[in-house]
């Protein structure tokens, strides 16, 4: 799994994600008419001014050498200081793999970097899987506002990081490495030079601290140093030493 910030000529890959998440999620309440329109103006003409804008941020996910999914965010307030995620599209057929999550992750560690202090995260009050998927994830819902899709006006809710705990965000992924369960804090990240690599505990308490997950391909096969160096024996993504020692690996 790659993660990067999208260029022009992912622009119709985009569109096509774009247009088949939107189908598969929300017809229930939204005329495909409706939806159409929303994505010509979304992502029409605008759409390279729109990734070319220093204020806003589209990451594309690649699995197997396609693009799977897009997060489309920006950076608002007088000093640009809070962070949007205003939409997080994963093509229907890689959902339920973790694909969503992880840019999730990716595109707030994205934010954190660009400047922003916090992290708001919005979804059509409507729908109810987005809504389930932020509160799962570190979220706890804050506010609502009024959005016009077509010629009608929907509530949005609005997310905020939950309250954080002494160790960062408290988001936990549940994942089947090698065959073994293990549990994910994406809040416990190291930066390496490929993709952050994340604490990964044995069970859900977080009392059993197990391996380093890579970032960049989902491995927890690799080794650790006495300074703390870490390398991933499978994609070569590694963390620099540090001063702290993180035996416990």
């Amino acid at each position: 799994m790659e993660i990067r910030e999208a260029t022009d000529s992912d622009a119709a890959a985009i569109r096509s994600i774009a247009h088949d998440s939107l189908n598969s999620t929300y017809t229930a309440f939204l005329e495909e008419d409706t939806i159409d329109d929303a994505i010509d103006q979304w992502y029409g003409d605008s759409l390279t001014d729109e990734l070319a804008d220093d204020r806003a941020l589209f990451l594309v996910v690649e699995r197997d050498g396609e693009i799977a999914g897009f997060s489309q965010s920006e950076l608002v307030g007088q000093q640009a200081n809070t962070g949007q995620l205003l939409w997080l599209h994963v093509h229907p057929d890689y959902r339920g793999d973790a694909t969503g999550v992880r840019l999730l992750v990716r595109t707030r560690e994205a934010l954190l970097e660009e400047g922003a202090d916090g992290i708001q995260c919005f979804v059509l009050a409507d729908n109810e899987g987005g809504n389930e998927f932020y509160r799962a994830h570190g979220f706890e819902q804050a506010g609502q506002r009024e959005v016009e899709i077509g010629d009608e006006t929907f509530t949005e809710n609005r997310y905020v990081e939950a309250g954080l705990k002494d160790d960062g965000w408290d988001a936990v992924d549940e994942l089947s490495v090698d065959g073994e369960t293990i549990y994910v804090s994406y809040g416990e990240a190291a930066r390496g030079t490929k993709s952050p690599f994340y604490t990964a505990y044995k069970s859900e308490d977080h009392n059993d601290r197990y391996a380093w997950f890579c970032g960049n391909c989902d491995s927890i096969d690799n080794a650790m140093d006495s300074m703390g160096r870490i390398e991933c024996n499978a994609c070569g993504n590694r963390r620099k030493a540090t001063r702290w020692d993180a035996s416990y690996l």
